[in-house]
């Protein structure tokens, strides 16, 4: 045996020459960093639109970068106003090896908040010199172990080119909503009118009726439309109400309206040349022009300094309809028919609850209805040129149909509407049986079984 035992110890000698001089090699070419930030570790990347922190104090829904006021990231969050004083920023810099830097956060809240404990906030992040980051964290202090956060994709860091005019952004779907008719009838109303594109927030809970996810399957498959999941009802107990006082224990008001709209106009910043910030149940319908584009045309022509155009709300009850416009294919989708809303309530206090189309690129901060920080003015359009057709449940169930005043100019876009809309619907009405075919033979295979 002992011929056995030396030829292993000159294998051993053999394989510890071949590791050394690996090791020498490697270190050769991958010479260790004189960088003193903490090492970039592989966290994933969060793609929710709406990521809790570790705490439950701060909510990151996304960071976009901004070089408008200086060279930033603007991060949007929701955070707790009074417990969340100071937050840090982490890029993740890729330049000559990674690496990490961290810098403090400029906290800019946004004013309207309503009285609830948490609303919505901006982080201002100093882009750091010589860091080429796609990512950031965000932290309560400087120290702190990168692993127990999640990073955010630095959006907009390119200019687009534009790939819609018109985009509509609508704040939370909630409470069931069934309103199919209505939804279709809006969203080829929004086409007509111009827009390309029209984005969609959708609760978590409670948001839709099977009808409705339908129609938002239909308009996704299109293109027409983007949903983004909203889950702010697992986070938050959250209000229907605009005010604290009215809403008891909530956490937030109106579903994160605010919150949503922010991230829209950010989302469609440089792919879309205008915002029009409204809901579901809601079109700002011109008298002067045919659709948004030449009016538009006409009131920056006339308004060169405007940066929002804010459009009178009109509330045209749903309660109070035209039962002469009827269109017997449409009775089987559920939901109210736009174009028998056309008796309109007189002047009150709700038409100062304007809406809005924006130039989302000179505008930083906006609420519901109006802007609160922006580059420029905001300009408040003539009920002659154009209002915001309002189709609901009126606020004033006490006035009669004789009080209202009757107001058919949405029957202009009738004929084409009227087409198109049966074009959905028929097109749904397929894939429900194309659908319900499939299940039947897959019901049939397992009963043969």
């Amino acid at each position: 045996m002992p011929y056995f035992t030396k030829f292993q110890k000159w294998l051993y000698q053999i394989a510890l020459c071949v590791i050394t001089f690996l090791l020498i090699l490697f270190v050769w070419h991958h010479p260790k960093s004189e960088r003193t930030e903490l090492p970039l570790n592989l966290t994933e990347v969060s793609n929710a639109s709406l990521t809790p922190l570790g705490e439950h104090r701060t909510f990151v829904l996304s960071a976009y970068y901004d070089t408008r006021d200086q060279s930033a990231v603007r991060v949007l969050v929701i955070l707790h106003h009074q417990e969340v004083k100071e937050l840090f920023c982490r890029f993740r810099c890729s330049t000559r090896g990674e690496h990490s830097i961290t810098s403090r956060a400029e906290l800019d809240i946004h004013p309207d908040r309503f009285g609830f404990p948490y609303g919505m906030a901006d982080l201002l992040c100093p882009v750091p010199e010589d860091c080429d980051a796609k990512y950031l964290s965000i932290h309560r202090s400087t120290e702190g172990n990168d692993d127990q956060l999640p990073k955010f994709e630095i959006k907009n860091r390119y200019a687009e080119p534009f790939s819609a005019n018109f985009t509509v952004c609508i704040s939370a779907l909630h409470g069931g909503f069934n309103n199919a008719l209505q939804f279709i009838q809006t969203m080829e109303m929004y086409k007509l009118l111009g827009a390309q594109r029209v984005t969609i927030y959708k609760l978590y809970r409670n948001c839709c009726s099977d009808t409705l996810e339908e129609v938002l399957r239909y308009y996704t498959e299109e293109g027409t439309l983007e949903v983004i999941p909203w889950p702010i009802d697992l986070y938050f107990r959250v209000s229907r109400r605009w005010q604290h006082s009215d809403s008891d224990d909530a956490d937030i008001g109106y579903f994160g309206q605010i919150s949503t709209l922010n991230d829209c106009m950010y989302r469609n910043m440089y792919k879309s040349k205008f915002i029009s910030l409204n809901d579901i149940d809601e079109i700002i319908l011109p008298f002067e022009h045919q659709d948004w584009g030449s009016m538009m045309v006409t009131l920056q022509q006339q308004n060169p300094k405007a940066t929002a155009f804010l459009f009178e709300n009109h509330v045209f009850p749903s309660t109070m309809l035209e039962l002469s416009v009827n269109t017997p294919s449409w009775n089987t989708t559920p939901g109210v028919n736009l174009l028998q809303c056309v008796y309109r309530e007189p002047k009150g206090t709700n038409h100062r609850n304007r809406k809005m189309i924006i130039d989302p690129r000179k505008v930083m901060q906006v609420s519901v209805h109006h802007i609160t920080k922006a580059v420029g003015m905001s300009h408040e359009v003539s009920s002659d040129i154009a209002i915001l057709h309002h189709c609901k449940k009126t606020p004033q169930p006490e006035l009669t149909k004789e009080s209202l005043i009757k107001d058919t100019t949405i029957w202009r876009y009738r004929a084409p509407l009227t087409q198109s809309v049966n074009k959905v619907i028929d097109a749904i009405a397929t894939f429900r049986k194309t659908k319900y075919r499939a299940e039947g033979l897959q019901s049939e295979k397992r009963a043969n079984l």
